[in-house]
């Protein structure tokens, strides 16, 4: 289940919520009992455990514009 970060304007707290995605825009009360809040906006990162790096493509037609002229 997605968790979703949550901050009260009421305190200034931030907390987390597990919900299902359909219920990803109901409003959320926070721990103190505050009924105005905002859903955060969250970043994902994801990594590998292979250990190995994928290789690096290269743009065709050379150079910054595509053109050659940063060749």
């Amino acid at each position: 289940m997605p968790r979703y970060e949550y901050r009260c304007r009421a305190c200034g707290d931030s907390f987390e919520l597990s919900r299902p995605m359909s219920e990803s825009s109901a409003p959320a009360s926070c721990p103190a009992g505050h009924d105005d809040t905002v859903k955060l906006l969250s970043t994902v990162a994801m990594t590998g455990s292979s250990g190995a790096s994928a290789p690096v493509a290269r743009p065709a037609g050379g150079g910054c514009c595509g053109g050659g002229c940063c060749a």
